[in-house]
């Protein structure tokens, strides 16, 4: 067993539940983040993944259950508390500016600066250095951080997102459908980087609807339906089959299946 597996959860999710108004959008939800896992939730559209992502960020509170974080029981009141508490969200669309080199995004909205008074500026040798060194240390080489970051490929900015949450210390990363809009080609560079932040020793939430994906890099793995859990499982405790099963729908496929042979 891994020895991670002993070690308090650096997120945990009890029982968690969020209405808007009468809209249920999730009920009784539970998961575990540990370092050096990776936790896969799937579902479809309507699944309840963003929600339970919003809470997860600081962005949305929930109205039932308990949150913990490394076993204290919290209610995240803004994405700035759960970054402070690290707890890094990088989201499907990436929070970037196209037109700026990879090194500027890379350290957009915290850049360190050098000098005094009126002397004080960017310190833009430092960054250019840093962004190199840490996307090379996460197995990015990248040929020139000064090209505008919309030069990149989706893979490759997913991957700078990665990497940019591991060099300012989160110890969570929650990754909202990285590998959605990508090929076959690119989805795996990005399972790469995901499974290499894992190895950082980062705990790690992967948002998707693939379970080949999930399965090629998960330790854990909750399916949502309509805002409820109908899964809660460990790698060692379900196949690849018997997930994508419970992703299609399970019995729900099965008596689609009969309905169609009938007809």
């Amino acid at each position: 067993m891994n020895r991670t597996t002993e070690r308090t959860a650096l997120v945990d999710l009890s029982d968690v539940s969020k209405r808007y108004g009468n809209v249920r959008a999730l009920e009784g939800v539970s998961l575990e983040v540990r370092s050096g896992e990776i936790t896969c939730v799937l579902g479809d559209n309507g699944a309840g993944k963003s929600t339970l992502i919003k809470i997860i960020s600081g962005l949305h509170q929930h109205d039932g259950g308990t949150l913990r974080i490394e076993g204290e029981e919290t209610r995240l009141t803004s994405p700035r508390e759960a970054l402070d508490r690290g707890i890094a969200t990088v989201y499907q669309d990436l929070a970037v500016v196209p037109l700026m080199p990879v090194w500027r995004n890379f350290f957009l909205g915290s850049e360190p600066r050098k000098g005094a008074g009126p002397f004080k500026r960017m310190d833009v040798d430092f960054m250019r250095r840093t962004t190199h060194a840490e996307l090379l240390r996460m197995g990015i080489d990248l040929r020139d951080v000064d090209q505008p970051i919309g030069t990149l490929s989706g893979g490759e900015r997913q991957c700078v997102a990665i990497a940019r949450a591991v060099y300012f210390g989160a110890k969570v990363l929650v990754l909202d459908e990285p590998t959605a809009a990508l090929g076959v080609k690119q989805s795996g560079v990005v399972l790469k980087y995901v499974a290499a932040a894992r190895d950082e020793g980062l705990g790690v939430v992967l948002i998707t609807h693939n379970p080949h994906h999930a399965y090629l890099v998960g330790n854990r793995f909750v399916l949502l339906r309509r805002g409820t859990m109908v899964g809660n499982h460990t790698r060692d405790e379900i196949t690849l089959d018997e997930l994508t099963k419970q992703m299609a729908g399970g019995s729900d496929l099965d008596a689609l299946v009969h309905e169609l042979q009938d007809s």
